[in-house]
């Protein structure tokens, strides 16, 4: 009737089939690039259809999943393969350089910080999804 209070678990259950789909693609595009003949293109067509996905279901994907993505081409970025990275500049950071397009992003290398969600203090509640 109203308003769910207090445990909404049902709220992250509700596009689980969403999750399982972009769960699907991000494996889907890792596997294309990892083919022999690296499959650049159909990669790509992968995390966009991703990245679309997620925009039209209003499904937020986790930071470490974005900064594996090129903001620009739509890449997978995996170190070695379809982008470089070295630590530099005197505040010590990280550049990561795209070998498709040649876009880079720096990333701050402190030991101490954490992402916001990583920290246990801002973790609301854990719900565990039981396979019955």
């Amino acid at each position: 009737m109203g308003k769910k209070k207090g445990n909404q678990s049902g709220a992250h259950l509700q596009k689980k089939d969403v999750y399982q789909r972009l769960n699907y693609l991000y494996q889907a595009a890792h596997f294309a690039i990892s083919m022999q003949p690296m499959n650049k293109e159909l990669s790509k067509y992968y995390t966009r259809t991703m990245k679309t996905l997620a925009q039209k279901n209003v499904v937020r994907l986790h930071p470490h999943v974005k900064r594996t993505i090129c903001k620009h081409c739509d890449l997978l970025l995996i170190p070695g393969v379809t982008c470089t990275s070295r630590n530099k500049g005197k505040p010590k950071q990280t550049v990561v350089t795209c070998q498709g397009c040649g876009t880079f992003r720096r990333y701050l290398l402190n030991i101490d910080s954490k992402l916001w969600h990583d920290k246990p203090e801002n973790i609301a509640n854990v719900v565990m999804c039981n396979k019955s």
